[in-house]
């Protein structure tokens, strides 16, 4: 149900929104929430596509007198990142969200809140929805997947679409306008270790490390977030005769992994010392970490294992670990210092069994500077024999100052607001870059309100942004 206060303006805006959130909606299982946009356009009378990848178009007539103007696309995607702690039972795939507001924030009770991009979806629909909203003639476009993989924009049946404008919303700093944004690629690793019989003297333990902030391996990456990952495998390293059991740490390739949980075995001799080794790993931890990851908490308790890796094997996966690139490569030249040219993610590691799984992903706005990284990874690859499968990339959205619909925006807010907004690229793989190479010369622009930890549990819209965002696009496409 709503919280007590729940915001209400705007009306059909937040409306909208609270229904996306009772509405459960991971990547590639959005059949429901896309139902519910089709039989709102069904109660209005308005025609819907969808094409074969199950990407949703929703066609809006123009108010009356505005039918000569240009048809606008506005773009969204309908999934979102699953992602909750480990004390709160929530089934994403059929739970509605528990929201909360908290200091102006809205956000859900230990789990993500799906304002990426589900606020832009919302406020999308608003706009058939809302008899006051003056607007030229529109395409809704509602695309699938795109939080594994973008798979809905790369498998978009073009010709459902024929605006020369689009707007995208699913930024996340108001008072920004975005006009680039990050192509990407990534890959799989696989390879198979021997599991040996464990001797009587070695103890088994568990071994949970959590408390990270995790988060989006895109807008995120500069602000040197703790990796599960990397610091696992930090602190194992330095324990004579550790012998690896299993490993699971992460959730998808755009997430930077906040928690993870390892099973290994020491000899007797090692595992006195073990308590005091985890602990003063994590106060190296504390040293450097931004305080987002201060919570960090290493947790460790007894199990019963029959094999593992042998000790030769489990050095080899650790140094492995080390040796994986992680976070921003390079920076911009010409852009503030947040903004990053070139950043890799290491997303996902998992050991069951022998079996090792290895899953990361990059981004560039220069695919060619990409290359040393990439021939990087690959040589590491080669070294550790690991079996690669190359993910499917996708082309970034390269910055055009001179757009005139950038222009019309950036005038549109200095009459709202007094002032002109900041001009801005994006490192993360919006799927402006893929419907532009799709859609040809259809002027491209970017907003969205704010929203802080997308694709982790304290992820948050902060309130007081959305009802100028709802202004701005309103009158944006009154002006159109």
């Amino acid at each position: 149900m709503k919280p007590d206060n729940y915001p209400q303006r705007p009306a059909h805006l937040w409306e909208h929104f609270y229904q996306f959130t009772r509405i459960p909606r991971p990547s590639k299982q959005e059949a429901a929430v896309r139902q519910y946009l089709v039989d709102l356009a069904q109660q209005a009378g308005h025609p819907v596509r969808l094409d074969d990848a199950g990407n949703l178009v929703i066609y809006v007539p123009a108010s009356p007198g505005r039918e000569d103007r240009p048809t606008v696309i506005i773009q969204n995607h309908l999934d979102m990142v699953t992602v909750k702690t480990d004390d709160v039972e929530h089934d994403f795939t059929r739970d509605p969200l528990q929201l909360k507001v908290d200091d102006g924030w809205l956000g859900a009770d230990r789990t993500t809140l799906g304002a990426d991009n589900g606020l832009g979806c919302a406020a999308s629909i608003a706009l058939m929805t809302d008899p006051d909203v003056t607007h030229p003639p529109l395409e809704l476009l509602f695309t699938v997947d795109e939080e594994t993989g973008l798979g809905g924009a790369l498998n978009l049946d073009a010709s459902m679409l024929s605006g020369s404008l689009m707007l995208n919303l699913d930024t996340e700093d108001w008072n920004e306008l975005y006009i680039g944004c990050a192509g990407g690629a990534g890959w799989q690793f696989a390879r198979s270790f021997a599991e040996d019989p464990l001797r009587g003297d070695a103890e088994c333990f568990r071994l949970n490390l959590r408390g990270l902030a995790g988060g989006h391996s895109g807008v995120q990456i500069h602000e040197q977030l703790g990796n599960a990952i990397k610091l696992l495998g930090e602190c194992l390293r330095g324990l004579p005769g550790l012998r690896l059991g299993s490993i699971e740490v992460g959730v998808a390739h755009n997430v930077i992994p906040r928690e993870g949980v390892v099973e290994f075995a020491v000899p007797a001799e090692v595992a006195g010392r073990l308590a005091e080794h985890l602990e003063n790993a994590r106060q190296r931890w504390l040293g450097y970490l931004p305080a987002a990851d201060h919570g960090v908490e290493l947790a460790l308790q007894s199990v019963q294992l029959d094999s593992a890796l042998d000790a030769v094997d489990s050095l080899r996966l650790l140094d492995l670990i080390a040796a994986f690139p992680h976070g921003a490569q390079a920076y911009s030249l010409e852009q503030p210092a947040d903004l990053v040219d070139l950043s890799i993610n290491l997303a996902i590691l998992r050991l069951q069994r022998g079996e090792l799984y290895v899953e990361s992903s990059y981004r560039f706005f220069n695919e060619q500077q990409s290359l040393p990284l990439q021939h990087a990874v690959l040589a590491l690859a080669r070294a550790y024999d690991l079996e690669v499968t190359e993910d499917v990339g996708y082309p970034g959205w390269e910055p055009d100052f001179s757009s005139p619909l950038l222009e019309q925006g950036s005038a549109v807010h200095q009459h709202l607001f007094g002032a002109r907004p900041a001009v801005k690229a994006i490192h993360a793989g919006l799927e402006c870059g893929i419907l532009k190479s799709k859609l040809p010369g259809v002027d491209t622009l970017s907003f969205g309100p704010t929203i802080r930890g997308a694709h982790s549990p304290s992820e948050r819209l902060r309130i007081d942004t959305v009802e100028p965002f709802w202004r701005f696009l309103t009158e944006l496409l009154a002006d159109i």
